[in-house]
């Protein structure tokens, strides 16, 4: 790929990821008058037409990792498990 092409598909990446950034927002202020409605009504369930809207309390338990580490190095060396990923980056270049 030259060059040129290359600076093309970054700008091209660049626009979709802000038309990505505006239809989150657009997608998060929804939600979000969704839940004000739910809070205002003291429920945790909506049925609208085809749509049922939940939102619920969860509550889970996980290992505390830092804790443990901390705490307990060697069970956290013993259980520990290390990963190994490749990471994708573009930042601008001065």
């Amino acid at each position: 790929m030259a060059t040129n092409e290359i600076i093309s598909k970054l700008n091209e990446l660049a626009e979709l990821r802000k038309m990505a950034d505006d239809l989150n927002a657009e997608i998060e202020a929804i939600q979000n008058e969704l839940k004000a409605h739910m809070t205002e009504n003291d429920t945790d369930t909506i049925t609208a037409g085809a749509f049922k809207v939940t939102w619920k309390t969860v509550t889970s338990t996980r290992i505390d990792t830092t804790a443990l580490r901390k705490d307990l190095p060697e069970i956290w060396q013993e259980y520990g498990k290390t990963s190994t990923t490749r990471r994708f980056n573009i930042a601008m270049a001065n």
